[in-house]
């Protein structure tokens, strides 16, 4: 019973974490699949499976959270995606 109760607060934890700032990614007809995924690598430090994964995302429903944490954090990632010609915005949940 206790390993169910540790899971339940992992999840109350979790809800809490999400509503907190986030970087938004958006699809455009300009970006490659390769030089999104690059860009997330290298700005967002992403592995190449999540990068890939985020694309994915971001290609079929229009855009993704590609990223939570800190403003502080966020902001000059976000900057940097926008410098490479990648549509996002900092959104607080």
């Amino acid at each position: 019973m206790a390993q169910r109760t540790e899971t339940l607060e992992d999840v109350g934890l979790l809800e809490e974490t999400l509503t907190g700032p986030r970087l938004v990614v958006f699809n455009d007809d300009v970006n490659t699949f390769d030089w999104v995924i690059e860009s997330l690598v290298e700005v967002c430090n992403h592995d190449p499976v999540q990068a890939e994964q985020c694309a994915i995302l971001i290609h079929h429903k229009g855009q993704a959270t590609v990223k939570e944490g800190e403003k502080r954090k966020l902001k000059p990632m976000c900057e940097a995606l926008v410098d490479r010609g990648i549509d996002a915005v900092l959104e607080q949940s």
